[in-house]
């Protein structure tokens, strides 16, 4: 999953570390409903960077629940899996899109 992924420009996550989003905006209950039916159950998260759009650097979340609440809003539980560079920015319906490189952490001793 590297090409073309969504990208939910939002806020700062990092690897293993648990990130819950309350989704809202139209754009984004389509892209999150879409992470659900292709399977891939993962998407980009990441800041708003001025001039960019979003930050040449993120995190790939995984969502692991989704509670859908009655007038369409969503809960999503998501946790951080891999840290990425954007290699080219794109758009699809309303949404951010990005091709990525994954970044290999060094091991802590």
């Amino acid at each position: 999953l590297t090409k073309n992924i969504p990208i939910f420009v939002c806020t700062m996550s990092f690897p293993g570390i648990a990130c819950p989003l309350h989704v809202f905006e139209p754009r984004y209950r389509l892209m999150i409903r879409r992470c659900q039916e292709t399977g891939t159950r993962r998407f980009g998260m990441c800041i708003y960077e001025n001039g960019k759009s979003f930050a040449d650097y993120g995190c790939m979340l995984e969502i692991r629940q989704i509670e859908l609440l009655p007038d369409g809003r969503s809960l999503v539980d998501t946790v951080g899996r891999r840290r990425f560079r954007v290699l080219r920015r794109g758009h699809r319906d309303g949404y951010n899109t990005a091709d990525i490189e994954y970044l290999e952490d060094k091991k802590v001793r």
